[in-house]
């Protein structure tokens, strides 16, 4: 079966992995890629010599018989580059978040229902063994109703990316859209079953005086309609990567873990306890989990879209919602007070 052909649409250190990904998935041709830098350009080059380089996403559009195009930029720049892909005709995988506004949000999915097109927003970690098991616990009934939510984060500071943009905030628009956007992604999956959330309060503080709005330490309380509620926090003043996600349901309770040197790690420790009832026991794990592995499972399940129709992992209304979260967390930290959630 012919392969699906890639346009790849940044090459710094997350579009390599992207790149790497592609890859490990037999149905993926990658054959363009696109980097403003001449050092990543020649990196391309010489990781991947079968692949047309630009240094405009446009001449790769105008030039290039790619079916899909994924783009891993700067925040900022997702949404112009992202509306000339779906306008183009092409399939998208974008990596979160979406766009820094709702309103860009919805134009992305409206153009993209308008032509047809796959739009996948990068939420890999639904597609982890570890975070998406406990989402196979949740529905199996293994802790009855889910009552309560918390993920952690605890990590070392964030790199700056290319020229500094990560610490701009007129560039990555808010840092809650930066990293705890996957955790309200998850928090909101995982609870699906209470229906949509309802409100958000948050508060968060910083070691930097003169960037307030660049903060290291964040938490926020989302409430559903039944009465469930994600407690979601996330400092950056610590060191390493080390997550937890736990649980507690009706009929029982779930613990998971995940540990490594940085987000990228390659050989983790993680663990997955379930407590039904009385009994307490590990859950086995099929395969390591983390970032770097659900990336390949994130790049086959929408290249299964594009060719077999298949839904994506994560659609554009679930990418909207996670934003909606974000800013409407951002303006609960602005006023002090609660922030009824709303996606218009």
């Amino acid at each position: 079966m012919t392969a699906v052909r890639v346009g790849l649409i940044g090459y710094g250190a997350w579009g390599r992995h992207h790149a790497r990904a592609m890859g490990s998935v037999p149905e993926a041709e990658l054959t363009a890629i696109c980097t403003r830098s001449p050092e990543n350009a020649a990196d391309a080059h010489k990781d991947y010599p079968k692949a047309a380089i630009y240094a405009d996403y446009r001449e790769l559009l105008e030039n290039e018989d790619v079916e899909l195009c994924d783009v891993v930029l700067p925040s900022d720049l997702h949404y112009d580059v992202s509306k000339a892909v779906l306008d183009s005709g092409r399939h998208l995988l974008l990596e979160k978040p979406m766009a820094l506004s709702l309103e860009r949000c919805r134009e992305l999915i409206a153009i993209a229902e308008a032509r047809g097109r796959v739009l996948a927003v990068g939420h890999e970690l639904r597609l982890s063994s570890l975070w998406g098991r406990v989402k196979e616990l949740i529905d199996a009934g293994d802790i009855g109703e889910p009552l309560y939510v918390l993920i952690e984060l605890w990590r070392r500071p964030y790199r700056p990316g290319a020229s500094g943009w990560r610490y701009d905030i007129r560039r990555v628009g808010s840092w809650i859209l930066e990293e705890p956007i996957h955790f309200f992604d998850l928090a909101r999956w995982y609870l699906s079953g209470a229906g949509d959330p309802v409100s958000v309060y948050a508060c968060a503080n910083g070691r930097r005086a003169g960037d307030p709005d660049l903060h290291d330490n964040f938490s926020a309380i989302v409430h559903f309609p039944g009465g469930q509620y994600a407690v979601i926090s996330q400092t950056l003043a610590g060191w390493e990567h080390h997550q937890t996600a736990k649980l507690t349901g009706r009929e029982g309770a779930i613990w998971a873990s995940w540990s490594g040197a940085m987000d990228r790690t390659f050989e983790p420790t993680f663990s997955l306890k379930l407590q039904k009832g009385d009994v307490l026991s590990d859950v086995r794990i099929a395969k390591p989990p983390g970032e770097v592995y659900e990336l390949v499972e994130e790049v086959a399940a929408v290249v299964r879209a594009v060719r077999d129709g298949t839904p994506v992992p994560c659609t554009g209304d679930d990418g909207l919602w996670s934003v909606a979260m974000c800013l409407n967390a951002a303006e609960s930290m602005a006023s002090g007070r609660p922030v009824r959630l709303s996606r218009a």
